[in-house]
Order: structure tokens, then C-alpha cells, then sequence
């Protein structure tokens, strides 16, 4: 069973931005420099506030802009697609492409650009009783019982210096986490907690404790009718306790008395249909919802990107089977480097 899910940091940063970096100079806007995480890392890149968002470009030799926190952003991502698209040709951000997608519970297309769709992972949180009884599956409900009769307690917590300290111990357990490097592990207090404050005022975070110890966390962001997992994480040395598992059950009921319509974890799938971290997803009656994702070309270079599906980049453009042998291989070196690194510890 999976112990963690990192968020795409491409469109959901893990620290916040700073937009008081040097500026550029554009055309008629001022293009700013902002950070993002990549892989656990800031990166700056330049940024452009059109309307009340702010827009990012990244990539190398093709750029691509998109709303920055995208789906962590309350109301419609963009409410006038056409006059948002001009104002940023207008911007000087140097992009060659810009894509935005629709968000749950707007699944319906709403646009004539060239989309292509993803796919959401999301359960209906309105019944926690109907999600309990017909969407888990018996061994997730065994799960549940089992962390409750160890005593495994859920519950909400605050977000403060003690919550923090308790989950650097979780952050800096193993280094390796479904199978590849974990890009917080080594992170001290300060790191971890500029991490995980981003959007405070519209975030839950829930606590599973042990005998007092927090052994898994979860971090909750609200976004008008849903809920999204932007961090869910616990200690290996627990597993048998089925934290996780007690987490997602609090985050429903949590959801339901918040009066929200669906609770979100990352996409349905990724590269593999059939990871354990999409399995456990189905087990505990996750949905893969398809929402349209639009791009718009906004030089001659992102349009021929865009006809030849260079867009997507190189993992999403290599065969399946492929992918999936080199994701297995990758799996296995690291899973081998950690029982190195145990063994002469």
C-alpha cells in the first residue's frame, strides 16, 4: 500500500512564491520572477499577473505557461478564456504554448480549443454511510476496524511548531517512497514547514497518533465544493497499523460535515493502470473522473509542438510497456540502494 502522494509540482508548488524578485521588463506587463517546487527543489521562473491570476512558463526549449496553483485556485480557472489568452500575448512572458483545464465539479466541456483528458481521482463525499458500504471494498473497511482496535487515533489537529516537529520523524524516515527518490527526506523544521503552509486558511490537516506518537498526517485543501490531498504521509514502521487507510476514512467524514461535494487524490493514474498506488485509489472507491485539459498555441513553434504531441513531453510520449519496465527497473535500484544503505548503517 502506498504511504505518501507528493502533488505535481509543476501546478501545485510546495512553497509559497515570492513576487518581490527582481523584475522584467514586458510590453505591458511586468513580468516578475516566482517560485515554484520542482522535485522538492525552489526554482524560479518568470511569471505575469493577468487578471487577478498569476501565470508561469515553464520548460526549455518549449515553453508552456499555466495558472499558477492551478487547481488550488477557488472559482473558474479562467473566466474569459479569449481575453486572457490576448492580455498574455500582450504580456511579453515569453510562452509558446498555454493550457488550462476544467475542475470537478465542471466536467462538461465548455471549449472549442484542443483538449486532451485527464483523468481525476475523486470519490463523492455527500454519504460517508454510502461511500463506507458500497464504494470500499471489504479488505479497506477490514483495514479501518483493524488501525481502530490497535488504537489508532484520527482526529483534526492544529497547524502549529508542535504538529510541525511531529512530522519531521515521518519526512525523514526512509529516503525512498513508491519505488523512487523522496524529495523531502533530509529537510529540517523550517523546510518542512514553509512546505506545508501553503493555502492555511483554506486547509485541514488530520493527525493519526499511536499512543501519542503521530504515525501519519494528511493536509486537506479546500476548493469550493471539494477537497484535494495536497500531502498524505506515514511512517513505514506502522504500516501494519493501516494509517492511510484511517485517514482517508476521517478525510470523507471530515468532507461530509464540511458540506463538500467530492474529495480529490492527484490523478486516477498515472503511467501504469495497474500501480499499487492507482489500486489503493479503487480500493478505498476512488473514481477516475475525465476533466478536458485545453491548449492554445501561442507561437508557430507551439503549434507544430502541439499537432506533433510534443506538448505532453517525453514520459507521456514513450510506449506504455516501456514505461512501465523502466518505472519497475527504477523501483528496483532504489528499493536495492536502500537495502544497501540499511545494511551498513
Amino acid at each position: 500500500m502506498p504511504t505518501e502522494v507528493i502533488m505535481s509540482e509543476a501546478t501545485r508548488p510546495l512553497t509559497p512564491g515570492s513576487e518581490a524578485l527582481p523584475e522584467l521588463e514586458g510590453p505591458t506587463t511586468r513580468i516578475v520572477r516566482s517560485e515554484i517546487g520542482v522535485k522538492g527543489k525552489n526554482v524560479v521562473v518568470p511569471s505575469v499577473q493577468v487578471d487577478d491570476r498569476t501565470v508561469i512558463a515553464t520548460g526549455k526549449w518549449l515553453k508552456v505557461a499555466a495558472v499558477r496553483h492551478e487547481e488550488l485556485l477557488e472559482g473558474a480557472t479562467i473566466a474569459d478564456p479569449e481575453s486572457f489568452v490576448s492580455q498574455l500575448k500582450k504580456s511579453g512572458l515569453k510562452a509558446d504554448l498555454f493550457t488550462f483545464a476544467q475542475r470537478l465539479p465542471d466536467s462538461a466541456p465548455k471549449y472549442s480549443y484542443q483538449k486532451e483528458w485527464e483523468n481525476v481521482a475523486a470519490v463523492a463525499t455527500t454519504d460517508f454511510s454510502y461511500w463506507w458500504k458500497e464504494c470500499t471494498e471489504h479488505s479497506i473497511r477490514k483495514a479501518v476496524n483493524r488501525a481502530k482496535k490497535l488504537g489508532v487515533v484520527t482526529k483534526v489537529v492544529s497547524f502549529d511548531d508542535e504538529f510541525v516537529e511531529a512530522t519531521c520523524p515521518i519526512y525523514n524516515e526512509i529516503p525512498v517512497r513508491q519505488g523512487k527518490a523522496f524529495w523531502h527526506y533530509g529537510k529540517d523544521f523550517q523546510s518542512i514547514k514553509s512546505a506545508l503552509a501553503t493555502y492555511l486558511e483554506r486547509s485541514t490537516f488530520i493527525g493519526a497518533y499511536y499512543q501519542d506518537e503521530l504515525i501519519g498526517f494528511m493536509k486537506i485543501t479546500w476548493v469550493d465544493t471539494t477537497g484535494t490531498i495536497t500531502q498524505i504521509l506515514s511512517l513505514k514502521k506502522h504500516f501494519d497499523k493501516r494509517p492511510n487507510n484511517a485517514l482517508i476514512a476521517k478525510a470523507i467524514e471530515v468532507c461530509e460535515a464540511e458540506g463538500k461535494s467530492h474529495f480529490i487524490y492527484g490523478s486516477f493514474v498515472y503511467y501504469d493502470p495497474n500501480s499499487s498506488l492507482t489500486e489503493f485509489k479503487r480500493r478505498n472507491g476512488f473514481e477516475a473522473i475525465p476533466l478536458p485539459r485545453y491548449y492554445i498555441p501561442l507561437t508557430l513553434k507551439g503549434a507544430i509542438a502541439l499537432k506533433m504531441g510534443f506538448h505532453r513531453g517525453v514520459a507521456a510520449n514513450t510506449p506504455k510497456p516501456i514505461m512501465r519496465l523502466f518505472l519497475k527497473g527504477r523501483k528496483l535500484w532504489f528499493e536495492h540502494k536502500l537495502k544497501n544503505k540499511e545494511s551498513t548503517a
